[in-house]
């Protein structure tokens, strides 16, 4: 017999008998009935960069793009072809990168076509542009004007050592070997502070050679066309040539 706590107790029973026994022949709910607790979600990790080696002091060039798959890793891909066996430590971020994505495909072929290492620019992964990356950088080469800006706004104190790749060329026309090479002797034989005396040198520049504002800029070929890859490379590459130049001369190498 099941009792229901709205029967009335049998004669003979007090009403708090009548619930005690109600209480004991209720069937317990079943955990497979009851409703699953939430499970908290935690949030997903923010993408993370990879910080660059402070240990390591050999003179650092940075190169700056948005999604760090396209311009700055063809920039850093070339440049390193040419100045790592300089000694020199050439790496790149976005500022709105799409960290560890690989450079895209036409990106990689232009750079191999243009000398870069195949094994450089397949191994390849993107990140974020942080500040310690500019504070350790001795050169900042933007492939934009808002590259530019966004670099200084996150360090001031890197303006002086910061251009846009084609502004870097630009300015550097100007300036001769022999001047780049003075500027690096006077600030004495650490080989860092030599590229950055060389840089300065180079923004001492500013205004002998005044260019349309868009024309210090590097066209963005992502999602675009190969065509549109090859006129991007082909404002790009120029540029390498004008910074192996005053590279070499800041570290004394003919």
């Amino acid at each position: 017999m099941i009792f229901r706590s709205s029967d009335r107790p049998p004669e003979g029973i007090s009403r708090r008998e009548w619930r005690r026994r109600n209480l004991q022949t209720t069937p317990p709910v079943s955990t497979a009935d009851a409703a699953p607790a939430p499970v908290p979600v935690a949030p997903e990790p923010a993408p993370q960069s990879t910080a660059p080696d402070l240990d390591d002091n050999r003179p650092t060039i940075l190169t700056v793009c948005t999604g760090n798959i396209c311009r700055s890793p063809m920039a850093e891909v070339l440049l390193r072809a040419r100045l790592e066996p300089l000694g020199v430590r050439v790496h790149s971020a976005g500022t709105h990168a799409l960290v560890d994505h690989a450079m895209t495909e036409p990106a990689q072929e232009i750079a191999v076509e243009l000398g870069a290492g195949t094994d450089a620019a397949a191994s390849h992964r993107a990140r974020y542009l942080v500040e310690p990356m500019l504070k350790d950088a001795d050169l900042v080469l933007t492939m934009a004007r808002e590259h530019r800006s966004h670099s200084v706004q996150l360090m001031p104190s890197a303006l002086k050592r910061t251009f846009t790749l084609r502004e870097f060329a630009r300015l550097a026309s100007t300036l001769s070997t022999e001047s780049a090479r003075a500027a690096a002797d006077a600030a004495g034989d650490d080989p860092r502070e030599r590229l950055r005396a060389a840089a300065l040198a180079v923004t001492e520049q500013r205004g002998l050679t005044p260019a349309a504002a868009d024309e210090d800029d590097i066209i963005d070929p992502y999602r675009q066309s190969r065509e549109t890859y090859e006129l991007s490379a082909s404002q790009l590459a120029p540029g390498i040539d004008d910074v192996e130049r005053v590279v070499r001369a800041a570290l004394l190498v003919p």
